[in-house]
């Protein structure tokens, strides 16, 4: 009997390379959310997902990457959200601070953002499995 795998932790997940926050050719593109459920409020939650693509998220937390600047209790971890703004070709990006209890409902939100993704690479992606 063997056992399936157990996921990651969000903040386990460290991606290849990285993203700079905001737009290189305009300022103040980088918005940031006290919380999970502020984020919730705006058209990058909620909107349509082919207009506001989700191209990349981090979960920035210092249990992994320790700030030698902020005491271990006072950091808390950070949600960076990487849109395009397809209509517009605009790159944008969110800050959103989260906390563990946060991971379910991200993990959804996300898998539910990668679907929009997984059907633009789809003619695709059997060709990358070969």
């Amino acid at each position: 009997m063997s056992q399936q795998p157990t996921a990651l932790h969000l903040w386990e997940i460290d991606h290849p390379y990285y993203c700079t926050e905001g737009n290189w050719h305009s300022a103040g593109q980088h918005t940031r959310f006290n919380s999970w459920a502020e984020f919730t409020d705006t058209t990058f939650h909620s909107g349509d997902r082919d207009l506001n693509l989700l191209i990349r998220w981090d979960w920035k937390s210092y249990r992994r990457d320790p700030d030698p600047m902020l005491q271990d209790d006072d950091a808390e971890d950070e949600l960076l959200l990487f849109f395009v703004l397809q209509r517009k070709a605009w790159l944008c990006s969110a800050g959103v601070r989260v906390t563990d209890a946060d991971e379910p409902v991200i993990r959804a939100w996300l898998a539910e953002c990668a679907q929009t993704m997984r059907a633009t690479w789809e003619p695709l992606l059997d060709e990358v499995a070969r």
